[in-house]
């Protein structure tokens, strides 16, 4: 059993890589913006919650998306024997921290982070393209660099928490696909 993390900036291929993760090694993937999403569209309570913060403009707090979070690990416990990859979150340390006691509580943890390390230029012809590709309006370079500040700001510090921890997985994250993916899987193997 292995617990992933995805982490890197915008743009860095954390989608991609995630989709060839869960498919080699079999991990149950969860994504906040997902979990959100499906508990609104259902209306449970703790979705009901969320969407009050979200209706209001205001970030929905660190513990109630670990009770979201808590919630779907414990209705897939036998999707979850082969791992987990967290996509999406932590973005800060006191999520990482919340993070570590639920899973401590289950008898688990993180047991590596996989940063997708690519330069801002690359990350912003990424973006850019990826919005001419889908025709995302929000995919332009004037948001790609306010999105990568953002990331510097507040996402990035983790970087040296987990590094701290052991637990950071360096992964150069130009080249091809299949290319970056087997730096990943020679990483992990290797844990």
């Amino acid at each position: 059993m292995i617990n992933i993390v995805i982490f890197g900036a915008p743009g860095s291929g954390k989608g991609t890589q995630s989709d060839k993760l869960i498919e080699h090694y079999h991990l149950f993937h969860i994504s906040t913006g997902d979990v959100l999403r499906d508990h609104m569209r259902r209306g449970t309570e703790l979705g009901m919650v969320a969407k009050e913060y979200i209706d209001q403009g205001q970030l929905v707090p660190d513990d109630l998306i670990i009770d979201l979070l808590a919630q779907v690990l414990d209705e897939n416990k036998e999707n979850t024997t082969q791992g987990v990859i967290f996509d999406g979150y932590p973005r800060t340390i006191p999520q990482a921290e919340a993070l570590e006691g639920m899973l401590a509580e289950r008898g688990t943890q993180v047991d590596a982070v996989v940063g997708l390390e690519v330069p801002d230029e690359e990350l912003i012809k990424r973006i850019v393209l990826r919005g001419e590709q889908s025709g995302r309006a929000d995919d332009n370079e004037d948001t790609a660099r306010k999105r990568i500040e953002v990331y510097y700001e507040q996402t990035s510090p983790l970087k040296a928490y987990y590094q701290e921890q052991g637990k950071y997985l360096a992964i150069n994250g130009m080249g091809t696909i299949d290319g970056i993916f087997e730096l990943i899987q020679h990483e992990l193997d290797n844990i």
